[in-house]
């Protein structure tokens, strides 16, 4: 569960099936801390609150209960009319208003809901929710880009490692032998796109944490990926490890030189750096 933060008030969010829901009864404390439960219960028994609930229920859950809507409508408006969230749920089936219990629960409405009853409690409050909202779904997205690329570099990681296990790696040695094997393969990437292995980088970095590759930028993940796919291949072959090296290195020059033309690649680049700066 996420939390942004609207003038001054943390308002919690969580998903669920690929929906984002956003905490009403966090809305509701921007207006009266503590009466925030009756804020809600309020605005449910509104009758254009009614209406709009159950127009989005009808275009989004195939299976609310108009009957059981219909009848809260006839009621809405009268001075007897009370209704609560969990009411709301039980009776009509909702899906775009969620009750949860426990230390982070609450009443959680889609956030089309949430909006709407946002802009009952202050439409400047509203505005600002929007904002910080669509603020989150950007990082995140920028973020998730991210995870993309790393998460492609490790497949083809994968890739390469096996090449090493396969053929490298003769039967009967310890887990500490088969380690290092790995490790020399690895510098060899290393040596062949940075021009130094780990070692002497955390050498040169003692400051920093991490690894060579936990510092590389777009273009330089692009071509990792593509050189780990390209020495697995070599490693089948049963290239000798100088010559792989020879090759990887001028593979990774012309393909460095390409890449950092490439206006798509900046772009990402870009926005990458954008959203650390902005965490920072």
């Amino acid at each position: 569960m996420s939390k942004i933060n609207v003038m001054n008030k943390n308002i919690s969010l969580y998903s669920q099936n690929n929906e984002d829901y956003i905490c009403s009864t966090d809305i509701a404390k921007y207006k009266n801390l503590d009466r925030k439960n009756d804020l809600i219960r309020n605005w449910l028994r509104n009758r254009n609150t009614i209406e709009f609930l159950g127009i989005w229920e009808q275009l989004n859950n195939p299976d609310f209960k108009s009957v059981e809507f219909d009848g809260f409508k006839k009621q809405a408006g009268l001075n007897s009319f009370t209704l609560t969230p969990k009411q709301w749920i039980d009776k009509t089936n909702s899906i775009g208003i969620v009750s949860k219990s426990g230390r982070y629960g609450g009443t959680f409405a889609h956030k089309d809901i949430a909006f709407e009853f946002a802009s009952w409690i202050s439409v400047e409050f509203k505005l600002y929710l929007i904002k910080e909202f669509q603020r989150l779904k950007e990082q995140e997205k920028q973020q998730l880009g991210w995870d993309i690329r790393r998460n492609l570099a490790k497949i083809n990681y994968r890739i390469h490692t096996d090449a090493i296990k396969e053929n490298l790696i003769p039967a009967l040695l310890t887990k500490k032998q088969i380690n290092i094997v790995y490790a020399q393969e690895a510098d060899v990437l290393n040596m062949a796109l940075f021009g130094k292995t780990s070692r002497q980088w955390r050498e040169e970095n003692p400051e920093l944490k991490g690894d060579i590759r936990d510092y590389a930028n777009v273009s330089q993940l692009v071509c990792l990926a593509n050189l780990e796919t390209l020495n697995a291949h070599f490693i089948h072959e049963k290239t000798s490890q100088n010559e792989r090296l020879v090759i990887l290195n001028k593979t990774a020059i012309a393909q460095m030189k390409l890449l950092i033309q490439d206006r798509q690649v900046e772009r990402i680049e870009k926005n990458i750096t954008t959203e650390i700066e902005e965490a920072e």
